[in-house]
């Protein structure tokens, strides 16, 4: 009897037991790493994971930061996503040698717990013009006095340094990572990702589910990629790719334009434009740059068809530098296609253009060599007496000829006219 009991007790204990002891395993926290500038790209990768970790009941995600900034609309859309937040999300500034500058300072101030990797760097967030040129004095005043306003509503709302929050915006400072945890910026120091989980293990966090206390201790970790498609785009968002790809574009259209029918380089131009195209939304573009660069293509042209001595094709290569150079107009480093990239560009896609188009306008007037019109202006040799009629060898045949003067046998004749089956010659003077 005593023995049965004791079984019986065992397998409740067993069938209670293997509950928990599942739950255990199935626990799991998400990585996703965040190398990049904060453009609409990283933004729709970001909340689209935060959003995939609460579906798939993750413990929490964490989101590894290394940005030099990006544009204020995608960073806010991130910002949405953490501030009500339907599991925990930590920010966590690493590698060693990494920063979160500009749009990166917000998106830390605003997730649930933020950490940093000691060697790295917070701060210089001091809202820029990106799309370049000269604001007004008030302008410039309202744009800096809404960012502040905004940092120092996250910082208050995650109980964070406003005081600091403010100067990062307003004085630009920029702190390193052992000091922004003494200043009570971020809310710990992890040399790597072991030590960050074990300092979460423990920590209550409010989502918009309520309180929840992390249970990090022995979790599977899932690390989340951003996709071969995504990855394709965050390239093209890259000012200096983007760049490329119009250059590509347009000698790609170009080109199927003067060689109707060649379809291979109308299509890789067509989707290299479109691309272009997606990037430049991305990206703040000076159009004034991109007339700049079609007033090139037409001065390339012209040079081609007007003796201009070199004048229009170095105009052309001076509208498309130009060009080029206004057309990412920005004191952003990030969002400025590179001299590097531009001056090559620049010198290879002209001489393309010169050399399609000179090779184009001297077959449009290229002297006709075969059928009738091929015949006229060749030069032959008179095989018997014209006088007016006779026999001449021209272009590897014999012809019948006829002249209005009188050509000797052996004398070299020119055709000067096609009448059917006969031609009509006259004396090559010697």
């Amino acid at each position: 009897m005593i023995k049965k009991i004791v079984t019986i007790l065992f397998i409740a204990a067993s069938v209670m037991i293997l509950p928990l002891s599942s739950h255990s395993q199935d626990r799991q926290i998400r990585i996703i790493k965040v190398q990049a500038t904060i453009n609409p790209t990283i933004a729709e990768f970001i909340t689209s994971s935060i959003k995939k970790a609460a579906s798939s009941g993750d413990e929490a995600i964490v989101i590894e930061l290394d940005t030099p900034g990006g544009l204020d609309t995608a960073m806010r859309d991130i910002i949405k996503e953490l501030l009500s937040p339907p599991l925990p999300v930590i920010v966590y500034v690493h590698p060693s040698g990494g920063r979160a500058a500009s749009a990166g300072v917000l998106i830390t101030m605003a997730a649930n717990i933020s950490a940093m990797t000691p060697g790295t760097n917070i701060g210089a967030a001091h809202p820029v013009n990106i799309g370049g040129g000269e604001i007004s004095k008030e302008m410039n005043e309202k744009i800096t006095n809404d960012a502040v306003a905004y940092i120092k509503g996250l910082a208050e709302k995650r109980g964070r340094n406003v005081e600091w929050a403010e100067k990062a915006v307003k004085e630009s400072a920029s702190i390193p990572a052992e000091e922004a945890f003494k200043l009570n910026v971020i809310d710990m120091l992890a040399k790597d990702l072991d030590d960050l989980l074990n300092q979460l293990d423990g920590r209550k966090v409010t989502t918009n589910k309520g309180e929840t206390t992390l249970s990090t201790k022995g979790v599977k970790v899932i690390r989340d990629d951003m996709g071969f498609g995504r990855k394709i785009l965050n390239v093209i968002s890259d000012p200096n790719v983007a760049y490329i790809l119009m250059m590509l574009g347009l000698l790609g259209i170009y080109f199927e334009l003067a060689n109707p029918g060649a379809l291979l380089p109308g299509v890789l131009g067509a989707i290299c434009l479109i691309l272009a195209f997606y990037a430049f939304q991305t990206i703040p573009v000076n159009y004034a740059g991109v007339f700049l660069i079609l007033l090139a293509i037409i001065l390339f042209v012209a040079e081609a068809m007007v003796t201009s001595y070199g004048i229009l094709a170095i105009g052309g290569i001076v509208a498309m530098f130009l060009g080029s150079i206004m057309l990412f107009d920005s004191p952003l480093p990030y969002l400025r296609a590179s001299l590097l990239v531009i001056i090559p560009t620049v010198l290879t896609t002209a001489g393309l253009f010169i050399l399609a188009i000179t090779f184009a306008v001297r077959a449009q007037f290229r002297k006709t060599e075969t059928g009738a019109e091929g015949m006229i202006g060749q030069i032959g040799e008179a095989r018997s007496r014209i006088s007016p009629t006779g026999k001449a060898f021209v272009a590897g045949e014999y012809w019948d000829a006829e002249s209005e003067e009188v050509i000797e046998e052996g004398e070299k004749v020119k055709v000067i006219a096609l009448k059917g089956l006969k031609i009509k010659v006259s004396k090559v003077a010697k």
